[in-house]
């Protein structure tokens, strides 16, 4: 039994600290992690990134100044407070270096140009309001209050709306393809800017929502944008590198 903690005379083992985790939610995120770690340190070997004796100095020094640990008597202490050898060390910050270069080749900034000319439809984003209501009847009148007064939208949404965003007016604020429900999304982004739309029923049939389109956004490749782009490229990478291995859970 290897002890991770001993609390008086309970001891908490490796095991036990495992099936905690997977009981609490948190095992399979960090398994996932370390999957994508090792997955892309391979990679980095595979691909030839070169990380030199400089690189994993510097990278330790700067472990150690985050850590206030200024003295190498401070790192001593610190890895065998850890039960962490230097050499493990070394390696973990070696890693470090190799995952960080290998993603600096993934979602180059060319790479993200070529695929938001093939899909910028997918980046278009619009705000939109909403009012929650509880009954179709309620909400089919309010769409009906509303074709005669649109300026009062907010009002009724503070007044009668039971979602969360009442306080606001309703306002959801930007959203992008992929953030609404596929019936919904489909018609509000080809709606016009102050088009009504609904009510839609949600799944269990006990409301029903009404939309208020009040700005449209054609795709742009901003920073937030060329972000999102980054992050997919890099998605899709790890499911390649992923598929290039058995990887099995124990």
């Amino acid at each position: 039994m290897t002890a991770i903690v001993r609390i008086d005379e309970e001891v908490v083992d490796v095991a036990e600290f495992i099936r905690i985790l997977k009981l609490s939610g948190q095992f399979d995120g960090l398994l996932e992690q370390l999957v994508r770690d090792k997955l892309t340190v391979r990679a980095a070997k595979k691909a030839g990134v070169d990380i030199s004796d400089e690189e994993i100095q510097n990278r330790a020094d700067q472990f150690r100044r985050i850590r206030g640990l200024h003295r190498a008597a401070d790192m001593n202490n610190y890895l065998d407070a850890l039960h962490v050898s230097l050499d493990e060390f070394e390696v973990f910050v070696t890693d470090s270096l190799y995952q960080e270069k290998m993603l600096e080749k993934v979602g180059t900034s060319r790479e993200i140009e070529e695929y938001f000319q093939l899909n910028s439809p997918k980046f278009d984003s619009i705000e939109v309001s909403h009012i929650l209501l509880d009954t179709e009847g309620s909400a089919k009148e309010m769409i009906s209050y509303l074709n005669d007064d649109p300026d009062s939208f907010a009002d009724m949404a503070r007044e009668h709306s039971l979602a969360d965003t009442r306080d606001e007016g309703g306002v959801i604020g930007r959203v992008m393809r992929g953030q609404l429900k596929p019936d919904i999304e489909a018609k509000v982004f080809n709606a016009e800017i102050g088009d009504l739309l609904g009510p839609f029923v949600s799944a269990d049939g006990s409301s029903y929502e009404i939309f208020a389109v009040t700005a449209k956004y054609p795709a742009k490749l901003d920073e937030d944008v060329s972000a999102e782009i980054r992050r997919l490229l890099r998605e899709e990478w790890m499911v390649t590198r992923a598929q290039e291995h058995v990887i099995e859970a124990r």
